[in-house]
C-alpha cells in the first residue's frame, strides 16, 4: 500500500488494516517455518506496512495528526 493510500485511512480503518496485517504476517511466518512461502520478501513488505500504519496511529493519538488533514 502506498503512503498516499494510507494517509487518508481514519483511526478505524488503521486499526482494522493492523489486525489484517498481522493475521496475513503470522500466515506467512507459518510458511516459511514449514518452507512453503513463495516469496520472502513478502515478510518485509507487510511488517514495513505494519510499521507505518502503526506510526500514523502514533501521530493520531499524540495529535500530530488530524481528521481534518486528511479530507
Amino acid at each position: 500500500m502506498k503512503k498516499s493510500d494510507l494517509r487518508v485511512l481514519n483511526m478505524t480503518d488503521i486499526d482494522v488494516k493492523i489486525k489484517e496485517n498481522q493475521s496475513k504476517l503470522q500466515k506467512l511466518r507459518f510458511q516459511k517455518a514449514l518452507q512453503q512461502l513463495e516469496d520472502p520478501l513478502e515478510i518485509r513488505s507487510l511488517k514495513k506496512e505494519i510499521a507505518q500504519l502503526l506510526t500514523l496511529k502514533s501521530e493520531y493519538s499524540k495529535g500530530i495528526r488530524s481528521d481534518k488533514e486528511t479530507k
